[in-house]
């Protein structure tokens, strides 16, 4: 056994449209409904530029496989989200364009620059771009 990729996130809000709104607008994420018996209603998911569905978008009432307490925009241990991007010029434009609060850090001995900022649940992003 071996783990090939990170498969996804999941993301359980009390805002699924406001949520959604925040990955399709900011990274170009395609929302679609997610698949039955989800609905439209408790479900979103994100896909990237190949189709994977990256990001999961939940209701507070979304039924869950495996259900267990949840406090939206509280983590827990899970620190941060780090996701592999292109076009560090244009999403600085568009977090600006936005007023989000970010944070940038350079990491010169590998060719990565940073961008730090937290989507509308506090869930902290990191956007890591090589050599863009």
């Amino acid at each position: 056994m071996r783990v090939n990729a990170l498969d996804h996130i999941n993301i359980i809000t009390a805002d699924l449209n406001g949520t959604a709104c925040f990955y399709a607008e900011l990274f170009d994420l395609e929302r679609r409904d997610a698949p039955a018996p989800l609905t439209p209603a408790n479900a979103q998911w994100m896909y990237d530029i190949a189709g994977r569905a990256i990001v999961h978008i939940n209701s507070l009432d979304c039924p869950r496989s495996y259900d267990r307490e949840v406090t939206p925009g509280l983590t827990g241990s899970l620190h941060h989200v780090a996701l592999n991007c292109t076009g560090y010029n244009s999403m600085l434009d568009r977090i600006t364009q936005h007023g989000l609060d970010h944070q940038l850090n350079l990491v010169a001995a590998i060719g990565l620059r940073q961008i730090f900022m937290q989507d509308p649940n506090g869930i902290l992003l990191e956007l890591n771009f090589f050599g863009d």
